[in-house]
């Protein structure tokens, strides 16, 4: 039996420039991933359990904030890009967890803020604080929408991200 090894290799080399090639072509969004984070403002009293933060790049505003967050990615279950008069805002649907913790930290924290840090892409510098949205009142909804500040570009690549990471973690409960 004759081996031609140079065919082999190059039939080789081939095959894997083909697969990457049509993976980087078809797969970006798919593949695009984000992660959002959401704590509670505490007091700035509190010795050493608080963090302080800067929100806002036009007119940045500092907030104190609990350290570990609250609800993260792992909690959505769907995040939305809304059209608002004026703009867009974010929304996001948590899973049955989520949407006891969120009630449980609405309900015990009316007058607070909820302080949301979000990445969307692998880079550092594509994740900032976005959003300090008062807590009004008890939210059993599940549901939680705010106005980011984002591009809306970014917006569009944190709400792509959040969906993948929720898709995701929705196959693996299969």
């Amino acid at each position: 039996m004759n081996f031609y090894g140079r065919r082999f290799n190059l039939y080789l080399l081939m095959t894997v420039a083909l697969a990457l090639g049509a993976g980087c072509a078809t797969g970006k969004k798919d593949k695009q991933t984000a992660a959002l984070r959401v704590h509670i403002e505490c007091s700035a009293n509190l010795g050493g359990s608080g963090q302080t933060v800067s929100l806002l790049r036009s007119q940045p505003v500092q907030a104190t904030i609990t350290v570990n967050p609250i609800l993260s990615e792992a909690n959505i279950v769907a995040a939305r890009l809304l059209d608002t008069p004026g703009g867009y805002a974010v929304e996001l649907k948590f899973n049955s967890t989520g949407t006891w913790t969120l009630e449980q930290f609405s309900s015990a924290n009316p007058g607070k803020h909820f302080v949301i840090f979000g990445q969307w892409s692998e880079k550092v510098v594509d994740g900032r604080w976005l959003a300090a949205p008062i807590i009004g009142h008890r939210n059993a909804t599940g549901v939680l929408a705010f106005t980011p500040d984002l591009s809306r570009e970014e917006a569009q690549q944190l709400v792509t991200g959040l969906n993948n990471n929720a898709a995701k973690i929705a196959s693996n409960k299969r």
